[in-house]
């Protein structure tokens, strides 16, 4: 093949280059999507931590879904009201009500309050731990004290002091995820308006209860006899307060001979 053969295929075949990136970009243009620049403007109303207790895998997602009718507003909790409300105007609808949640450890099993079962030594781990022969504390519902909940927590909420996670409740913004991890269950989402809180899980019978841990309810039924608003009763074991009839009147706080129920405050 002679050099102008070669030159010939060469000039032929960015010719052919050059036609069909002009036919793409013809293409691209004549077909493209205009995308929706209510996508940005929602992307930009949320808190942006990824967290995603809205189920979807991060903000972006959420934004796209919102747009499309897939998912509602009121499902960044961690954005709260307020960015429901941005959302809202963005979107040309009337803005949910949402009310006001936080995370509660729902024990007071710190040292020296729950009774301890063995020394863990092992992976900081509350889920390995929980795993091993019941637990490094006796009582089987009690906040193992290990920081899952804090290295879920993307907002820097939780902390573990003697033994027992704490929620920074100014900063919570109830995203849930804390909750998730806990093998326990000891974290839970509520209105942030619950100020009276039973903060024990046992529903082991009284005598083990106590045995357990010196703020274990045991059941005894006091505080259910004591509230005149009916919001308050033991089941299963354990006291429970329906937080749409408690009028948070303290009067169950002040009979509870475990400490056990706590009022916010105080």
């Amino acid at each position: 093949m002679n050099i102008t053969a070669i030159l010939y295929a060469a000039l032929a075949l960015g010719g052919l280059g050059v036609l069909f990136g002009a036919v793409l970009s013809f293409a691209d243009k004549k077909f493209a999507v205009a995308a929706d620049e209510r996508v940005s403007r929602v992307r930009e109303a949320l808190p942006g931590a990824n967290c995603g207790a809205c189920g979807y895998t991060g903000c972006d997602e959420f934004a796209q879904a919102i747009v499309d009718g897939e998912a509602r507003a009121s499902g960044c909790v961690p954005g709260g009201a307020a960015c429901v409300s941005v959302i809202a105007g963005i979107m040309g609808v009337e803005a949910e009500k949402v009310t006001p949640m936080v995370a509660k450890v729902i024990c007071q099993g710190e040292s020296g309050v729950a009774k301890p079962r063995y020394e863990y030594i092992g992976l900081k781990s509350c889920q390995q731990a929980a795993g091993m022969a019941g637990g490094p504390k006796r009582c089987p519902y009690a906040c193992v004290g290990l920081g899952d909940c804090v290295n879920a927590c993307a907002f820097g909420t939780l902390k573990v002091e003697n033994g027992l996670a704490r929620v920074d409740e100014e900063k919570c913004t109830a995203c849930g995820m804390c909750a998730s991890v806990c093998p326990r269950r000891s974290i839970r989402v509520m209105p942030r308006d619950a100020g009276v809180t039973v903060r024990c899980l046992n529903r082991d019978g009284g005598k083990e209860a106590r045995a357990a841990c010196a703020k274990a309810c045991i059941a005894c039924g006091r505080c259910e006899k004591e509230c005149a608003a009916g919001a308050i009763a033991v089941a299963d074991g354990c006291a429970r307060i329906d937080v749409e009839k408690c009028v948070r009147c303290g009067k169950c706080a002040a009979v509870c001979p475990m400490g056990c129920v706590t009022v916010a405050g105080k």
